[in-house]
């Protein structure tokens, strides 16, 4: 009885070895979250450190998010930003994707202004450039 204990306690840390936990959180598009990587590579190598918000004279949204490039390499992301009203829906106000070279460890600001005033927060997205 104590060897079919044993092997079942074996089994169970093993499947749970197989299972694992990822050091970093996998951040979801639709969960709040103000910067977004959208795919493995961005993920490794963009951060951002800090995000300026302000609202214009008129009322609309005013963004400056500083990327950074954490790699020894020069690369190429495309960035891009979603307006959302103050429950979190999107106010149909997407900011296509621009293209954005950073140089190596260089960190740059990237403007989004909404293009009405129903904006009250945001989604950054950042993806590889194809």
């Amino acid at each position: 009885m104590k060897r079919m204990e044993f092997m079942l306690l074996l089994g169970a840390l093993g499947l749970g070895l197989m299972c694992g936990c990822s050091s970093t959180p996998k951040v979801v598009e639709g969960s709040g979250a103000k910067f977004v990587p959208l795919d493995k590579g961005v993920e490794r190598s963009v951060t951002c450190p800090s995000i300026q918000e302000r609202f214009t004279d008129d009322g609309r949204l005013e963004l400056i998010a500083n990327l950074r490039n954490r790699l020894n390499r020069r690369i190429e992301v495309q960035v891009s930003c979603v307006f959302k009203d103050d429950k979190g829906f999107p106010t149909n106000d997407e900011a296509p994707f621009k293209t954005l070279i950073l140089d190596e460890n260089a960190q740059e600001g990237v403007r989004f202004v909404s293009m009405n005033n129903q904006a009250r927060t945001y989604t950054i997205r950042v993806r590889q450039a194809r």
